[in-house]
């Protein structure tokens, strides 16, 4: 169209933009979980292919197969299974596996619903001669060695990042070797949009710093904690890391809204299904514009748009948490767990956001900066982030023993912190943990890495 109006549907309004983030009726605060795992092999630790007859497509075959649920698929290969309970086993780019929960009314259900999957996921892919190694980065693998998986987006996107540049360099690490936990968590109302988001956003550098733990690559330590956090910071810094408007105390969902209307779209979705490139320009103009093809935006490429959204905090129906590097499999509940703590619990949240938000956009960007290879020794605005990490696992604490109180969760969610109190209380993050028994007990082998980490048949706790 190149500037014209494009015919056929009407424009999207004001209204049905707004209506993404308008709480479902009867919503209640739930929590679900997304873990993120390598397919590997455990003698190399490298990343399965996507086909072979050990490979990641013959291992979600076998899911569908045994599991049941609904196939999904891009351009006519298998890249996910929809469960019958509403959880979801998909692939990301690079074959990583990702199990998204379905919602559950508590953090303790959310947790053993997890672990029960994994720990099913984990007895089938050893039927293939994998192991299933969550955490925040494949530790063995290259770009050049990780098979990429089939997905018509996915060669969309890559071509995007390399058109950008410096800005999108490490946009393809992200994609193929990326590993993480994430939480979702409701909102309720306006008002509770507003107090929940500004202060997850303003408490996401503190977690991140708290929680880093991806030091390996290539099979190598070099110093880094955080190659995940690092590679964030090079996948277009318009669409990821702070969420700016959540800074405001009275930020609301318009605020989102007309800072999301200036970023542009990655790729769209055609309604024959295809995938393709969306025009380089802001998805405010594809609203008055629309596509190259005559077509307009509707409410399923906003929500898409939505989600090539990378914040920290993403936004949508609930609010995704994604800052930190996801943990060793036994510690997974510490992430879930520090954050209800914060955002179920109205003076928990209120004194994080005391806490946190008074420092600058600036202030927070320079910590994200840091994280990545000062962890527990980054500065926040000139305050040292343990110190303001202390506070916040005090806070979490204090809110999830009210929530137990109340009777919404069992006495054992309080011990889902501990480790976090242990990476405080001795300075030692994951990742340094991790580096340490690199070079002692683990012997820098991988195969000693593998069984040292991956998905085993214990409950998560």
């Amino acid at each position: 169209m190149n500037g014209s109006r494009a015919s056929g549907a009407s424009r999207l309004e004001r209204e049905d933009l707004r209506s993404l983030f308008v709480p479902r009726a009867g919503a209640r605060e739930r929590v679900g979980l997304e873990i993120e795992s390598g397919l590997v092999d455990p003698q190399t630790g490298r990343a399965a292919p996507y086909l072979g007859e050990n490979g990641v497509l013959a291992v979600l075959e076998a899911v569908l197969a045994e599991w049941g649920g609904e196939r999904q698929q891009d351009a006519g290969r298998l890249t996910g299974v929809l469960l019958a309970d509403g959880s979801q086993i998909t692939l990301e780019h690079g074959g990583q596996l990702e199990y998204s929960s379905a919602p559950a009314d508590g953090l303790a259900l959310a947790v053993d619903d997890a672990g029960a999957a994994l720990q099913r996921l984990a007895e089938l892919v050893g039927r293939f001669g994998l192991a299933l190694l969550p955490g925040s980065a494949l530790p063995f693998d290259r770009l050049d060695t990780v098979s990429w998986v089939p997905m018509t987006r996915g060669a969309i996107m890559r071509d995007f990042f390399a058109r950008i540049g410096e800005a999108g360099s490490r946009g393809t690490e992200i994609m193929s070797m990326s590993l993480s936990t994430q939480v979702h968590l409701d909102y309720l109302s306006p008002e509770d949009f507003t107090q929940k988001l500004r202060m997850q956003v303003a408490a996401s550098p503190v977690v991140a710093a708290l929680l880093v733990n991806s030091p390996l690559q290539g099979g190598r330590a070099n110093g880094l904690l955080s190659h995940r956090s690092r590679a964030w910071l090079r996948m277009d810094p318009r669409r990821c890391g702070i969420l700016p408007p959540a800074l405001r105390p009275d930020v609301g969902a318009d605020d989102v809204i007309d800072w999301a209307l200036r970023i542009p779209m990655i790729y769209y979705r055609t309604a024959d299904g295809r995938y393709r490139p969306a025009p380089d320009r802001p998805f405010a103009a594809l609203l008055e514009q629309g596509f190259d093809d005559g077509t307009m935006a509707t409410f399923d490429h906003w929500a898409s748009h939505m989600s090539q959204i990378w914040t920290d905090v993403r936004v949508r129906r609930t609010l995704e948490l994604r800052s930190a590097d996801g943990p060793p499999y036994e510690h997974i509940p510490s992430i879930p767990a520090l954050w209800v703590g914060l955002s179920y619990h109205p003076p928990s949240r209120e004194a994080a956001w005391d806490l946190l938000g008074r420092y600058t956009l600036r202030e927070r960007r320079g910590a994200l900066d840091a994280l990545p290879s000062q962890g527990l020794r980054t500065t926040l605005g000139g305050d040292r982030v343990s110190d303001l990490a202390t506070e916040l696992l005090r806070l979490a604490r204090a809110g999830l023993t009210a929530r137990v109180q109340a009777g919404l969760e069992p006495r054992r969610v309080l011990d889902y912190l501990d480790p976090l109190d242990e990476v405080l209380a001795t300075g030692r993050t994951f990742a340094e943990q991790c580096t340490a028994r690199w070079e002692s007990d683990l012997r820098r082998d991988p195969r000693r890495y593998v069984e040292a980490f991956r998905v085993r048949a214990r409950p998560l706790r």
